[in-house]
């Protein structure tokens, strides 16, 4: 045990301090979203900040990823670090000035989703080096673990924070987590660069194309994403809709909403310890589609034709629970199956190809709910089928909505694991 904590001690010291700092981000990010809504009453305009966020993560990753394989990666990292506070501290001197605007946040956003796509490639690939890779599997557990920590604790410290210090304090809290993670980064973390070939003075246009022809010439890999890219665009959309359904209904509002959250969070929580203690599986191919089955059949259907906030918690649960076991897999797959010298822009082709249905599914979520679902179940009568399915009270065509991501979720499943099924799945043991 100490041997193995001795050999991954510099990415462990690495993960903790970006994982703090990365809780901070989110507390400001969750403030900055509760100020727009409560500055502006739009939904949409808060819908926006998301948009912002992932537009330039999904038109540059390709071209940047290309970038970050012949960069520095330490170098990298702190730059994109240090340039993200940097627009934090621009929003805190609005805050203090009075002047801050949505535009302002959307161009905030818009910069710190740049930096993003930079970071992210150059951190995947520098957790590479760090890492032996008979750990991938539990370091990928321990990604799962912080990310649902932040879930739960994101809105449990920032809602206080924010009621009795403002934004501001919120903030300052955000500045010194970045602070402890930068210095740490910078001065204690070795990160080893991976060998420089020929091929590394391609042009950027060049490099890009050998991502894309990458995952050309590995059909699994590229199914994979294609797949996560259909259950984006179902997950988005069904965060699109789980507010307006939960908030709306007699036997939901806030409290309930922030009890069904947590119980996300805590699903995948404890998902992360099922991810890190379990043996590798014979087919790690098989293990992600069954986790994502798992989910896609049983949140949405829970949500949709119930009524009872134990019912909601309870398909949050079952929704979350094989989340980050999914999540650890796929991690092993890509680490072992992409080299390390080109890790930098597959893993870029990948969050274009991923991540771009996110904002897709926001913004055609909310516009399907508001002007298709909700105005139909008002329009039902009394006797008809749907209002006894679903109810006829605001936030109806929301769950009714839910109902038809559920069956969508499901049949995405079922249609990549035949596909996947016909590769040669057994390769990634």
């Amino acid at each position: 045990m100490k041997k193995g904590i001795k050999q991954i001690k510099s990415y462990l010291l690495l993960w903790s301090t970006q994982s703090i700092s990365t809780l901070g981000s989110s507390m400001t990010s969750y403030s900055l979203v509760l100020w727009l809504y409560m500055s502006s009453g739009s939904a949409l305009k808060t819908a926006l900040l998301t948009v912002c966020s992932y537009a330039p993560y999904v038109a540059m990753s390709i071209f940047v990823g290309a970038l970050s394989d012949k960069w520095n990666k330490k170098r990298t990292m702190l730059i994109c670090d240090l340039f993200a506070a940097l627009t934090t501290v621009v929003a805190f001197l609005l805050i203090k000035a009075n002047a801050l605007q949505p535009w302002h946040l959307y161009v905030i956003n818009a910069l710190n989703g740049l930096m993003n796509t930079v970071q992210q490639p150059a951190s995947e690939v520098a957790a590479t080096q760090l890492i032996p890779k008979e750990y991938y599997q539990k370091t990928g557990a321990l990604r799962s673990l912080s990310q649902s920590l932040n879930t739960i604790l994101t809105p449990v410290l920032a809602t206080p924070l924010f009621a009795f210090g403002g934004i501001s304090a919120v903030i300052v809290i955000d500045l010194v987590t970045f602070s402890a993670a930068f210095m740490t980064l910078l001065l204690f973390i070795q990160i080893p660069e991976p060998t420089k070939k020929e091929k590394d003075r391609e042009s950027i246009i060049y490099s890009a194309k050998s991502g894309l022809s990458w995952l050309r010439s590995n059909p699994l890999i590229l199914k994979l994403i294609l797949f996560l890219s259909g259950i984006n665009l179902i997950a988005s959309a069904y965060n699109a809709a789980l507010s307006p359904m939960i908030l709306s209904r007699a036997a939901g509002g806030k409290g309930v909403l922030g009890a069904v959250n947590f119980c996300s969070g805590a699903a995948a929580f404890a998902g992360s310890f099922i991810a890190s203690s379990t043996t590798a599986p014979k087919n790690r191919v098989k293990a992600i589609c069954l986790s994502l089955f798992c989910s896609m059949s049983t949140e949405n259907f829970l949500l949709a034709f119930s009524n009872s906030p134990v019912i909601w918690c309870t398909g949050a649960v079952l929704g979350w629970l094989f989340i980050p076991y999914m999540g650890a897999n796929l991690d092993v797959i890509l680490r072992s199956a992409i080299p390390t010298e080109m890790q930098g822009r597959v893993y870029a082709c990948r969050n274009t190809l991923q991540f771009f249905t996110i904002p897709i599914g926001y913004l055609t979520g909310g516009a399907l709910i508001d002007r298709f679902f909700e105005p139909l179940l008002l329009r039902q009568s009394g006797r008809s089928l749907l209002v006894s399915l679903f109810g006829s009270e605001k936030g109806s065509g929301a769950a009714m909505f839910l109902a038809f991501l559920g069956f969508a979720g499901v049949a995405v499943c079922i249609i990549f694991s035949l596909l996947l099924s016909r590769e040669n799945a057994g390769k990634y043991e």
